[in-house]
Order: C-alpha cells, then structure tokens, then sequence
C-alpha cells in the first residue's frame, strides 16, 4: 500500500466566529444612529460626522457574517495563517478581515467509473465500486492537498486497480477468496487500502462495495464456456458418485438375501451396466434375456 507523508500536517482547532445575532442587533442600532444624526448633519456637523463613522463601522461589520448550516464548518484564516473552524450552527460573525472557506462534513457517496483492469490470473476484467466517505479533519482537506475531491476519486480509481489484481474473478486456487463470490472480503480489503490512502487529507471512508463486475468482452465467451464447462464436471462428478454408492447398495442387499448369487465377472457386467444406465445422458434402451441367466 502506498504510504503518504505530509511535510506540514495541519490539525484541525476549533477557532474562529462568535455568535451573530448580538453583532447583527449592534450593527443595527450603528445604523439606525447614524443615519439619525447624518440628516442634521447642517446644524449639527461633529454629531453628523459621528453618525457617517457608526454607518462606516456598522457596514464594515456587516461584511463579517457568515451562515453554516449542521454538518457544515468554515475554516478561518487571517492573511493565509489557519486560525480555527468553526461547526457551530446559525448565523456567525468574525472580523471582516478574516477569510472564512465553507466545507461539507456530510456523508457523501460516489460510484467510481468502470475500470478495465487485470485479475490475479491476468484475465481482464471490468469493475465499479460505491465508496461512503466523509469529511473528518477540515484542516486537512483544504489545507494539505489541493482538491479533495478530485484527490479521493483518483485514490478509489488507484485502490480499486490495487485490489483487483490480488484477487481471481473466480475459481481461485487453494480456497483463496475471489473477486465474485468474496464481495464482503474484497470490499473491507479495498476500504482499508483506501482509507490509507485518503487519511492525509482528513477523510473517512465508512463503507466501499463492490458494484460492477464481468470479464471483459474480448474474453467474455471463452470465459463462459469454461464456467460451463466447470459446472457439468461437477454435475458429472455428482452422478458418478451417487451411482456407484447406488452400484454398491445393490450389489450388497443382492449378496444379503441370496437373491442371485453371481462370480465376479457377473459382478463386473452387472456393474457396467448399472454405471451405464445410471450415469447416461440419455434414457438406456433395456435388453430383455428371455433364456437362461449365463
């Protein structure tokens, strides 16, 4: 797996707005005040110039609000320096000079693009995963890489092409798990190597599964015909089995009751003829023997 390493890591603090609404009433009331004293500004000049500098201030404030909605932060920064985010729901204020940058801490969920890779057996394959991921450490996903989101759907592209080549699409040797019939393994494989891969940028991945997958086209129809192929041997395997189970009870319960008593070539055409009768794909055509039994 690969393993990232961040020069700066950036740490997620608290920081940063206070309630607005208390600010919102202040910047009112500066308002309502100065324009009051700006419309006798002719007779009463240092009390109207007063009033132009609250109207200044409280417009100045005004630019420092900010709204976040639940499962949403804002990251506040002065002059490029992190100084906090902010989770608090409502209306918030800081300084007009603070810059404030909004982030989703939702749970989010993406289909990656089907992908044509190799299988362990270098058979290729088509497949898609869905990933549940969310936003743990803002700090770090607007901080220590560029785009997080462009980041974490290139890292489900390279994860997802990592697992794959570990796995068989099927009939894996020595029981190993395969990408067909092991979803739930190959799923908690791909979002432990993902989450590796995104934990620099302060993601969680909650769940991955597996959404697509078939062999590719140019080697879909071989494919098939070996899957066939593999399940009549087994139906066979089956069948030879039960009949010579069914061959040997026979065999058995005649030597029991002294029904016939027969040598062991008879034993050897009996047998024969039961196998054939028992594992034949087609109905057998009886032969009636109207004479003696030899």
């Amino acid at each position: 797996m690969t393993e990232h390493k961040a020069i700066n890591k950036t740490t997620e603090r608290p920081g940063g707005g206070v309630n607005g609404l208390l600010i919102l009433l202040v910047s009112l009331i500066l308002l309502l005040a100065g324009g009051s004293q700006v419309i006798n500004i002719e007779d009463q000049p240092i009390q109207g110039l007063l009033g132009i500098g609250a109207i200044v201030v409280a417009s100045i404030a005004m630019a420092g609000f900010y709204m976040l909605q639940p499962n949403e932060a804002s990251a506040i920064t002065l002059f490029g320096n992190y100084k906090g985010t902010d989770r608090t729901t409502g209306l918030r204020w800081v300084l007009p000079w603070y810059s404030r940058k909004k982030i989703s801490m939702r749970v989010r969920n993406v289909t990656s693009e089907m992908l044509k890779v190799n299988d362990k057996g270098g058979n290729p394959i088509e497949i898609a995963a869905n990933v549940v991921w969310r936003v743990a450490d803002s700090a770090q996903a607007l901080f220590d890489v560029d785009d997080y989101q462009a980041f974490i759907n290139i890292q489900i592209e390279t994860a997802l092409r990592e697992v794959a080549r570990h796995y068989a699409y099927d009939h894996a040797e020595d029981g190993e798990p395969t990408l067909r019939a092991d979803a739930e393994i190959v799923g908690e494989r791909l979002k432990g190597d993902l989450q590796e891969r995104v934990a620099v940028a302060g993601i969680v991945v909650d769940e991955t599964h597996l959404m697509h997958l078939a062999y590719a086209p140019e080697i879909a129809g071989a494919m098939l015909k070996r899957q066939q192929a593999h399940a009549v041997l087994a139906a066979r395997a089956m069948i030879v089995t039960g009949a010579v189970t069914m061959v040997e009870s026979a065999l058995q319960q005649l030597s029991e009751r002294g029904v016939v008593e027969l040598d062991e070539e008879r034993k050897a055409v009996m047998v024969s003829n039961l196998l054939v009768v028992l594992c034949a794909d087609r109905e057998a055509q009886p032969v009636l023997n109207t004479g003696s039994l030899y």
